[in-house]
């Protein structure tokens, strides 16, 4: 049935619409054009930059541009300003460090109930220490002589894939599979940092993917730093130094570049590719005095070098430590370098101690291995507070996983296999609470059991002690906000003071 209302007239094409004036299609379009011309005059964090520009302007006045690690105040309360993060890679084992279990020794060299394999009794004394009574391994007995109430033990962690490389990837990145950024890259990406003289994520680790900054603009990755005990300045940082130039000529060179690319900003539009191009070799420029001192370790005092166990670049303490792998002392050293670029306002450094791995001979290896980590983190928990510092520096330490509680025998020098279902993680300083143990596994020590704590529960805590939401820290890629913790995790507020 037609209707009576209907006229073909308006539903068919009239010439005027083929038409249209310049002053027409101006008035029909100019908001549009207008919104998307501001959008990027002004950048997608218009406030944000301009905040960290004023708060720059006292630090890099010369360029007068908004660099992306300047400083930004975090969102919610929080001590934590820096972090030191000392990876302990392999997998320590829980019951020989942090994790006293006396059924194993009753039960040892016998089968296990639901486990397999018989109980391996843990070779090291436990005992109390400082006034909060906290029970660590004689592994480190220097750190809880002196640290005991400052440390805060995990030992209710656990991890999906007990295997070093998927579960050193979910330490570092909230990943399993896909690359994403790291826990250093998020930090700087937040927080911005506050040296502009030197990289805000300093790594000194042997994996590229720990320090990664993943789908994160790549000014936000980790500065790979190859340093050990005795190594000549000028190979720590390489290419560090132009041979070719002068510092006067690259500085004319650089400004150059940035006035370039403010008329390509100007007349084009704005590349964020190429800015983060320039903020590198800004940053290199700077770099070439500032970071040769913070890593001369010979600048420092007698008897803070002793402290770390060191000896003019030599390990005094070696005999203490069984001098402790072929790079005996390089812990040391490498901490003492990271209170030193904390004291120059870095946020982040990462810092791999490894050598935890013990399938066989444990007692041995894990005893020469805790002997050189029982000195370096005493010495920069001691130096921290000596330097006003520890409050808001968040040391943290542990490895990807585990061990098991049951023992192999191979070749008569029994060790610890690999587990992911439970193990610690030790923080102190920025705003955890000291002398205490948080959550724990079960009779014998083999799986979290009360208060577990997964890595995303980790990473989220940490985001909470540094100042931020876990998830509202997020970073748009591909249509979706991703963030470190993934969909998941809790922060542990019993352990924040």
């Amino acid at each position: 049935m037609s209707n009576p209302n209907y006229n073909p007239a308006e539903h068919c094409l009239r010439p005027e619409d083929l038409f249209m004036t310049r002053r027409d299609w101006l008035q029909r379009t100019g908001m549009g054009m207008g919104a998307l011309g501001l959008a990027m005059l002004l950048g997608k964090n218009m406030f944000g930059a301009r905040a960290a520009a004023a708060a720059l302007a006292s630090v890099a006045p010369s360029s007068g541009t908004y660099s992306p690690l300047a400083p930004k105040r975090a969102p919610l309360p929080a001590k934590a300003k820096h972090v030191i993060h000392v990876f302990a890679a392999g997998g320590p084992s829980q019951v020989d460090t942090w994790d006293p279990k006396p059924s194993l020794a009753k039960y040892d060299g016998q089968a296990l109930p639901g486990l397999n394999g018989v109980s391996f009794a843990s070779p090291f004394k436990f005992s109390k220490y400082g006034k909060s009574g906290l029970e660590i391994s004689e592994v480190f007995e220097q750190l809880g002589s002196a640290h005991a109430d400052d440390l805060c033990v995990i030992r209710s962690m656990w991890t999906d894939v007990p295997a070093h490389e998927v579960a050193a990837r979910m330490l570092h990145t909230g990943s399993l599979q896909i690359p994403k950024p790291s826990l250093g890259s998020w930090t700087v990406y937040g927080l911005g940092t506050e040296n502009q003289n030197l990289p805000g994520f300093i790594s000194m680790s042997n994996s590229a993917e720990y320090r990664q900054a993943s789908f994160l603009p790549a000014v936000f990755q980790g500065s790979n730093v190859n340093y050990s005990r005795g190594m000549p300045l000028d190979k720590v940082l390489l290419n560090i130094r132009n041979p070719f130039t002068t510092g006067q000529e690259q500085r004319y060179q650089l400004d150059l570049a940035r006035k370039l690319d403010a008329m390509h900003a100007e007349k084009l539009h704005k590349e964020d590719q190429l800015e983060s191009r320039i903020e590198s070799f800004e940053m290199a420029f700077k770099m070439q005095t500032e970071a040769i001192d913070a890593f001369d370790i010979n600048k420092e005092p007698e008897d803070v070098r002793e402290l770390y166990g060191l000896n003019g670049g030599g390990m005094k303490a070696g005999a203490k430590a069984g001098k402790a792998g072929k790079n005996g002392g390089d812990l040391g050293a490498k901490l003492l370098v990271a209170r030193r670029l904390v004291e120059r306002g870095v946020r982040f450094v990462q810092v791999e101690g490894g050598g935890w791995d013990h399938h066989s001979d444990l007692e041995t290896g894990l005893r020469a291995r805790g002997a050189e980590h029982d000195t370096a983190l005493a010495a920069l928990l001691t130096d921290l507070k000596k330097k006003n510092l520890l409050d808001s520096t968040l040391v943290i330490w542990g490895g990807e996983f585990g061990r098991t509680v049951t023992g192999n025998d191979r070749a008569a020098k029994a060790g610890r296999d690999h587990n992911g279902r439970g193990f610690s993680t030790v923080l102190a300083g920025g705003g955890v609470k000291g002398g205490m143990a948080y959550g724990a596994t079960d009779e014998f020590g083999a799986r979290a059991e009360t208060n577990r704590a997964h890595v995303h529960d980790l990473h989220a805590t940490i985001l909470a002690l540094l100042g931020f939401d876990h998830t509202k820290l997020t970073y748009r890629y591909n249509g979706r906000d991703f963030r470190l913790t993934d969909n998941v995790g809790n922060v542990v507020r019993e352990i924040i003071a």
